[in-house]
C-alpha cells in the first residue's frame, strides 16, 4: 500500500481536516489544531506531501519522526500538519487491520471516558445558572473561563483586587449552585499576570476547583513559580507543540495535570509517549480538545488506552462554531458524564458528507486586545 494524495478540507470557523489517500482505495482521516491559521497548515500539509507520496503508510514512527526532523524551522503550523498527518495514518492503520486505534496502542483499559463541558457567563449569577443547568443535564464535571471584562472601546482596566475579587465571586456562585459533588475547573486562557495568579489562586482554594488551567502565559520559570506558591492543581500544556516541551515543564515543576493537544503535539503517536513520560511522574493526563469530531475521537482512542488519563474535554456550543452531534454521520454515546469510547475500526467515526459545504470555512484569526493604558494583553 502507497500513499497517492493528501487531501486538505477547511471547513467551519477553525476546521482543518486532512485525508490520506491510498492505491488501494483506503482514507484516512486526521484533524489539525493550529486553529488560528488554519489556511497556514494547509499549505503546510501539501508542502509536506512532497515527502509523503509513495510512502508506505503503515510506517507511522518513521513517517512521524521523518517529518519532525527533517524541517529547518519548527513552530505550530508545521507541529500541526505533522498531527493532523499523524491521525490520519492512524486511522488508516486502524482500516486496514479491522481495529479501534487503540487495539494497535496495546489494548484499551477503559470502556468509557469520563468529560467536562465548558461555559462562560458575565455575572455570578449567570454563572450559577448554567453551571446548575450542566449538573441537571447529567454531567459531573464542568469548566468555565474567568473571562477578561472590556468597556465600550474594547479595553481592558480591572485592577489587581478587581481581577481577584470577580473570580472569587464567580467560583463561591459557582460553587453553591452545585454544591460540593460537582468538580469545577477554572479556564484562565493564560489572561493573568503572575502575580495576579497567584493570589487568584490562594483566594480560589477554600472552593476546591479540580484544576486551574494555564493562569499565565507559557513561561517555564514563572510557571515553576505559580506551581510552588498555590495549594490548588494546575493544568498547562495546550500550546506545547513536542514531547520535549512537556518533558522539560514536567521535570522542573510540580504540574498536577498536563494537556497535551493531539492536533498540535505531534499526533497520536506523540501523545502516546507524552502519557508515557507523565506516567512515570504520576502526573494525570487531560487531553486538549477545542476543535471537531476528528480531534475527539483522537483524544478518545488516547484516553482509551493510557493508565493515567483524568478527564476528557469535551466541546460544546459555546463559542458558536462546534456542534459534534451534527457534523458526525453517527454521533457518541455520552450518559451520565461519560463519553463512549468508539469502537469501529481506526478513529471508529465518520464525518457527514460535504462538511465543507454544509458549514463552509469562514476562518478564525484572533485580535489584537490592549488594556486601558493601550498596551496589549494576554488573552
Amino acid at each position: 500500500m502507497k500513499i497517492t494524495k493528501i487531501e486538505t478540507i477547511l471547513a467551519g470557523v477553525r476546521y482543518l481536516f486532512v485525508k490520506v489517500h491510498t492505491d488501494t482505495g483506503l482514507v484516512g482521516l486526521g484533524e489539525c489544531g493550529a486553529w488560528c491559521y488554519q489556511e497556514a497548515t494547509a499549505e503546510a500539509i501539501h508542502a509536506m506531501e512532497h515527502h509523503l507520496i509513495g510512502q508506505d503508510p503503515m510506517q507511522i514512527e518513521y513517517i512521524n519522526n521523518g517529518l519532525t526532523r527533517c524541517m529547518h524551522f519548527r513552530g505550530s503550523i508545521v507541529a500541526a500538519a505533522i498531527s493532523g498527518i499523524d491521525i490520519a495514518l492512524w486511522d488508516l492503520k486502524g482500516k486496514y487491520f479491522g481495529v479501534p486505534i487503540y487495539e494497535l496502542l496495546g489494548g484499551k483499559v477503559r470502556d468509557k471516558a469520563r468529560i467536562y463541558v465548558n461555559f462562560k457567563a458575565k455575572s455570578p449569577e449567570e454563572f450559577a445558572k448554567k453551571a446548575l443547568d450542566l449538573k441537571n443535564q447529567g454531567y459531573t464535571a464542568i469548566r468555565y473561563s474567568i473571562g477578561h471584562p472590556e468597556d465600550e472601546n474594547g479595553r481592558c482596566g480591572e485592577s489587581y483586587s478587581q481581577v481577584v475579587s470577580r473570580m472569587e465571586k464567580q467560583l463561591d456562585a459557582i460553587r453553591q449552585a452545585v454544591g460540593w459533588e460537582m468538580d469545577i475547573a477554572i479556564e484562565c486562557h493564560r489572561g493573568l499576570r503572575p502575580a495576579e495568579a497567584i493570589e487568584c489562586g490562594k483566594a480560589l482554594a477554600k472552593y476546591r476547583p479540580y484544576f486551574y488551567e494555564d493562569p499565565i502565559p507559557d513561561n517555564m520559570s514563572a510557571m515553576v513559580k505559580l506551581n510552588d506558591s498555590v495549594d490548588v492543581p494546575v493544568a498547562t500544556g495546550e500550546r506545547f507543540i513536542n514531547m520535549m516541551e512537556f518533558e522539560d515543564y514536567m521535570a522542573a515543576s510540580k504540574v498536577a495535570y498536563i494537556r497535551p493537544d493531539m492536533c498540535v503535539a505531534g499526533g497520536i503517536t506523540a501523545g502516546k509517549k507524552i502519557a508515557a513520560l507523565a506516567e512515570s511522574r504520576q502526573i494525570y493526563v487531560i487531553p486538549h480538545n477545542p476543535l471537531g469530531p476528528v480531534s475527539t475521537a483522537a483524544c478518545l482512542q488516547l484516553d482509551a488506552c493510557i493508565p493515567n488519563f483524568e478527564i476528557q474535554e469535551y466541546p460544546v456550543d459555546d463559542h458558536g462554531h462546534c456542534r459534534l452531534d451534527k457534523e458526525m454521520k453517527t454521533p457518541f454515546e455520552i450518559k451520565d458524564g461519560y463519553i463512549k469510547i468508539p469502537d469501529g475500526p481506526g478513529l471508529g467515526i465518520e464525518l457527514i458528507d460535504d462538511i465543507d459545504k454544509v458549514y463552509p470555512f469562514t476562518g478564525r484569526y484572533g485580535k489584537f486586545v490592549r488594556h486601558e493604558d493601550g498596551s496589549i494583553v494576554d488573552r
